[in-house]
């Protein structure tokens, strides 16, 4: 107790462990349990045992009053007013602690279009508190020089804006690219060396899904199309920025209860199981593909045609969970 009010009197709020209830559920799901474990086990251990700042995630935390009132209360100018009250503040001397021993129930989205939905917000809604809050972070007297640095430049352009472009650009667009462009080389620490030590780093706070690495990798480089699209239109203040669909959780009952209904064949909607995005840069992999098999020297057609083969399944959206409709 007397650690507790240590803690209270310097101006601390805390956030806690997230635990997916329904992570077995399909291997979309698994694959989410990963990247939320990395998230917590790691960015947000660090953050907290260095005193930095990091994001609040919206759920499972206890936050003082005096820090919401101080810095100026929830606003609804994006789509993600957790994270715009963290930096907010921060920014006004309040700090952040992760209990990563105090684990809280949370269900993942199951089917593919509410995870869509949800990667969309979580991508378009920083870039756009980014271009909103910017001036206001270097303009900010109270707040150190490295405060800044690490608040704009890590927390922000790195973590919330160039992660998700790099990855797209670079491994769905610039290395198939150089198949068609022999006099373009990428070395090996690039291509190979880096991106396996990231991949082992993600893996770290979910070791039973080891074996899912290739999976993820997939299915991540699949997720950076959306994630990117979003950053721009969170950057640009372009047409989606402010659309907010609440994320669909299925729920035990739900499921229960269609399963005691009379079967029925899901109606088949081309813009819910037919994604043209996923479908058009898989044939641009497969082209890729098929080139280096023919002029190539480097063998990334394995890569390339993997990479397809999943953009292909997620484009005629076999993944996730299929609920019939009622």
């Amino acid at each position: 107790m007397c650690v507790l009010k240590k803690m209270v009197t310097w101006q601390m709020n805390f956030f806690f462990f997230l635990v997916a209830v329904n992570a077995d559920e399909c291997l979309m799901t698994r694959m989410q349990e990963m990247s939320l474990d990395y998230h917590f086990t790691v960015e947000q251990e660090v953050g907290s045992s260095t005193y930095a700042f990091f994001g609040f995630n919206g759920t499972a935390g206890v936050w003082r009053i005096a820090a919401i009132n101080e810095a100026g209360g929830w606003k609804d100018r994006t789509t993600v007013e957790d994270m715009d009250l963290a930096v907010r503040a921060s920014l006004k001397g309040w700090k952040f602690l992760y209990l990563g021993t105090v684990k809280v129930k949370n269900e993942l989205p199951s089917t593919f279009k509410a995870y869509r939905f949800q990667q969309h917000r979580w991508s378009c809604g920083p870039a756009n508190l980014f271009r909103k809050m910017v001036t206001e972070i270097i303009m900010n007297k109270r707040v150190t020089l490295w405060k800044k640095v690490h608040v704009i430049y890590s927390f922000f352009l790195v973590r919330k804006i160039v992660a998700h472009i790099v990855t797209f650009v670079f491994y769905c667009v610039v290395l198939p690219a150089t198949v068609l462009v022999p006099e373009v080389v990428v070395p090996k620490w690039a291509s190979v060396y880096i991106p396996s030590i990231i991949t082992i780093l993600n893996a770290v706070g979910t070791p039973r899904s080891l074996h899912l690495l290739v999976f993820w990798i997939l299915f991540e480089n699949v997720m950076s199309l959306h994630r990117t699209k979003a950053t721009f239109i969170g950057l640009l203040e372009a047409g989606r920025v402010n659309e907010w669909v609440v994320t669909e959780k299925l729920g035990d009952a739900l499921k229960t209860k269609a399963a005691t209904k009379a079967p029925k064949r899901p109606r088949f909607r081309i813009g819910e199981r037919i994604h043209l995005l996923e479908l058009g840069t898989g044939l641009f992999l497969f082209f890729c593909g098929c080139y280096d098999i023919a002029f190539g020297k480097n063998h990334y057609f394995i890569y390339l045609y993997v990479q397809a083969m999943a953009f292909f399944v997620i484009g005629f959206g076999y993944v996730g969970t299929f609920v019939p409709n009622s």
